[in-house]
């Protein structure tokens, strides 16, 4: 029977070809869709999920309460870990690292900058990395050894073996290879190239061994023994510093290593998302776009019914049962959901390449996990059986005797149900039109909105090598200004898109002793402002006419939350030191643009580190052959490292990643949704032609115009849409309304992606109606009515 079932069912598909195209090229197209945004759901998800113990391990985050509101950040102080490894009955390991990293690394005449990371030994039995070569027991005891992960050591030694070789950091310290690890998958959370001991970075940073509760500058890293001892854990390691250090006030908590990547969103002191709600979009979109192919299956099918009723009729008449025939059209669809499934396959392993460019991550297709085929066989026979029920309950209920009299089929209920997935169809088309408006306004909003400073032509230098030196950085100053090649030059303590570095240690008069407040913390070098293109409200800058050693400047943020009516000579306390207040600065952005920017206080860059080089380059200038003359001198002075440099403009454009990424990936899988609601509604408009033929056969005999008949036909598809963008407006309203909130800037839902939503919807469902439409009202009336 079953054997039967398949001939007949091949027979149809082959017999009427262009409804097999259209029905199962949407649903190759919905099943595409789908798999690309699981890959990518899955590949977010499965984020630190590769080590052996994920779920006992926990990273250490740090609650600070200043500003009137708790900051949470997975910075702790070095103290912390062996604190709790020796105290904590329910922890298994605590480990220290330091933050990624890239430095110097060389091997002879090889010299590459790479990720590096300082971890304690324990790091590696918390994340057990696959070791190629070494012994994981010993691995970083030794204060002046390395491990390599397979990429970097094939970069380093080629073919050669390079266990027990030696190699250089930062042209100082010789280390010796120990061990060989595998590349790090691109799902981790942390990455680097090459490992070395906490002990070496004590020895290269001692002021990490002077700094107590109050420094927080390292990832802690815990393993429980059993992660049912969270929440006592969690009690325990609460008031942590308070314990050992009375006068601070920070609290700590565990938050699940596997979690750290999609739950990074924190609001007093608890988790409240983060790329997790990003994910659950996308899952949403793909469980519609399916959705929506499986609605234009049942519209095509049921399109066809006249031609299949006599079919139906005359199986009846001979015995057959309704189950077999349900079973005969289940079969069909799954038939064309395998056949979908292969294409959909095939287009997937087409449009990864470009996906991942797009994303700049790594989806694959993991032939050899049985879950991922497991997934595949189960998204088939959810969409024929989805796909196929409809029309199969539909077709077989048909009465054999009125279908052989030629009597007409009884449609009006199922027209209503068709008319429904319809809307379903636009509605979903319509709100992703408004989304995908809203998001693209909200992010040229933030990009255009003033940032405080000119990022134009503005070009960070990383100080590395013999530029740590103030007398070369000097003399690369003046022989960039006099190159001509740029027109101002500054100094700032890090990257100017960077985050981090902050401090409470501040008072000043009439400060109340309760309040705590938090400042971010930067060095700049003379001429910062010139440089940056910003502007001082009051007083002035560093500049080399003057002694600022105590001197320090503040940003309006700053002034506005201390209180001070003219600050300009008021003298603070910054710890033990008395500083004087020499100026104030306009607000600019240096962490996140679509927040409030935060309080800040510079203090002269020297005092601490340069971390960068601003180079204002002449506009005057090619930037191409500016660029290269800048790296002929820069090398010049500094031959042992390559130039690292970046422009500020483009490392500024990383911080919209998230969202370009969430405009992107909805631009194009809302246009799939749209082209597959499109083949919903020409199946629509192919089941009235098939029922509407005799009226509009009679209507051209009676003088009808081909206008006429366009206008009676596309005139219910207009409201179908209409109604359609009715319901979707308040949903889309809602969505984008939360999405925005959480946003301090943003921009006003204004009336216009509602107007592009409708307008959109309505051109094509005319133009998609009209190429049936057209045809119909062409046809010669004769052949509708020639049996009447």
């Amino acid at each position: 029977m079953f054997k039967l079932n398949l001939k007949i069912a091949l027979r149809n598909l082959w017999r009427n070809k262009g409804f097999s195209l259209i029905n199962i090229g949407g649903l190759a197209i919905g099943l595409a869709s789908c798999m690309v945004l699981l890959l990518y759901i899955n590949y977010e998800y499965s984020y630190d999920r590769q080590y052996k113990n994920y779920a006992k391990t926990y990273v250490a985050y740090t609650n600070m309460e200043a500003n009137g509101k708790t900051f949470s950040w997975a910075w702790t102080p070095g103290l912390l870990a062996p604190n709790i490894a020796d105290n904590m009955s329910e922890v298994e390991y605590a480990a220290r690292s330091t933050y990624p990293n890239q430095q110097l690394i060389s091997y002879g005449d090889k010299k590459i900058k790479s990720i590096s990371l300082f971890a304690d030994p324990s790091f590696l039995k918390i994340l057990n990395y696959h070791f190629l070569s070494g012994n994981p027991d010993k691995a970083l005891n030794n204060v002046n050894s390395v491990i390599l992960t397979k990429s970097l050591a094939k970069k380093l030694f080629g073919s050669e073996d390079p266990i027990n070789k030696s190699l250089k950091l930062d042209n100082q310290d010789v280390l010796k290879v120990e061990a060989v690890i595998d590349d790090l998958p691109a799902n981790s959370s942390i990455v680097f190239e090459y490992i070395m001991p906490w002990k070496l970075f004590e020895k290269r940073e001692p002021w990490t061994l002077k700094n107590g509760w109050g420094s927080n500058f390292c990832l802690t890293l815990v393993q429980l023994r059993n992660s049912n001892l969270l929440d006592q854990a969690n009690a325990t390691i609460k008031n942590i510093y308070r314990r050992n250090q009375s006068n601070i006030t920070n609290t700590s908590f565990l938050h699940p290593f596997a979690e750290w990547h999609l739950y990074n969103e924190f609001e007093n002191g608890k988790t409240i998302g983060g790329k997790i709600d990003q994910l659950r979009i996308f899952f949403l979109l793909a469980f519609c776009i399916l959705l929506i192919a499986c609605v234009n299956f049942m519209n095509l099918s049921t399109a066809r019914s006249e031609k299949r009723a006599r079919e139906v009729g005359v199986r009846k008449a001979i015995g057959s049962s309704r189950k077999s025939i349900i079973y005969q059209f289940l079969l069909e669809s799954l038939m064309m959901a395998f056949i979908s499934a292969i294409i959909a396959f095939i287009l997937v392993e087409i449009s990864l390449p470009y996906f991942n460019n797009l994303l700049n991550i790594k989806l694959v297709i993991e032939y050899h996990n049985w879950k991922y085929w497991a997934t595949l066989l189960w998204l088939v026979l959810f969409t024929g059986i989805i796909a196929g029920s409809y029309p199969a309950f539909f077709l077989s209920s048909f009465d054999p005797v009125k279908v052989l009299k030629g009597f007409g089929i009884q449609t009006g209920a199922t027209f209503s149900i068709r008319r429904i997935l319809v809307v379903f169809q636009f509605v979903f088309a319509a709100c992703l039109i408004i989304c995908t408006a809203v998001i693209y306004q909200q992010l040229n909003y933030i990009k255009n909105k003033p940032i405080g400073y000119n990022n134009s032509n503005l070009v960070e230098l990383y100080i590395q090598g013999n530029l740590k030196n103030s007398k070369k950085q000097e003399l690369l100053k003046q022989q960039l200004l006099n190159s001509g090649l740029a027109t101002h030059i500054s100094t700032f303590s890090m990257s100017l898109a960077n985050g981090g570095n902050n401090t409470s240690d501040l008072s000043w008069p009439g400060k109340n002793p309760n309040d705590k407040v938090l400042f971010n913390e930067r060095g700049t070098g003379n001429d910062f402002v010139k440089t940056v293109g910003t502007k001082m409200i009051a007083g002035r800058e560093f500049s080399a006419g003057f002694k600022d050693t105590s001197n320090i400047i503040f940003n309006e943020a700053a002034i506005k939350i201390m209180g001070l009516k003219n600050p300009v000579g008021s003298v603070i306390s910054w710890g033990d030191r008395k500083c004087t207040i020499i100026g104030v600065m306009k607000d600019f952005v240096v962490e996140s643009p679509y927040r409030k920017v935060d309080p800040m206080v510079f203090y002269p860059s020297y005092l601490n580190s340069v971390g960068v080089m601003l180079i204002k380059l002449s506009p005057s200038q090619n930037v191409s052959s500016s660029i290269a003359r800048l790296d002929a001198i820069v090398k010049d002075i500094n031959p042992d490292y390559p130039v690292d440099k970046g422009f500020v403009n483009q490392s500024f454009e990383a911080k919209f990643q998230n969202e370009k990424l969430l405009g992107t990936l909805s631009n194009w899988f809302g246009g799939f949704a749209i082209f597959i609601s499109c083949l919903g509604l020409l199946g629509l408009a192919l089941f009235m032609a098939e029922q509407r033929k005799k009226e509009i056969s009679i209507r051209k005999v009676l003088g009808a115009s081909t206008a006429n008949i366009l206008t009676l036909l596309n005139k219910d598809f207009i409201k179908l849409v209409a109604i359609a963008n009715v319901v979707a407006f308040p949903v889309a309203y809602l969505v984008i309304n939360k999405w925005l909130s959480a946003f301090e800037y943003r921009v006003d839902i204004s009336f216009w992606p509602f107007a592009l939503a409708i307008t959109i919807s309505l051109l094509i469902a005319i133009l998609t109606v009209s190429i049936q439409s057209v045809k119909v009202a062409k046809a010669n009336p004769i052949d509708a009515l020639k049996y009447e």
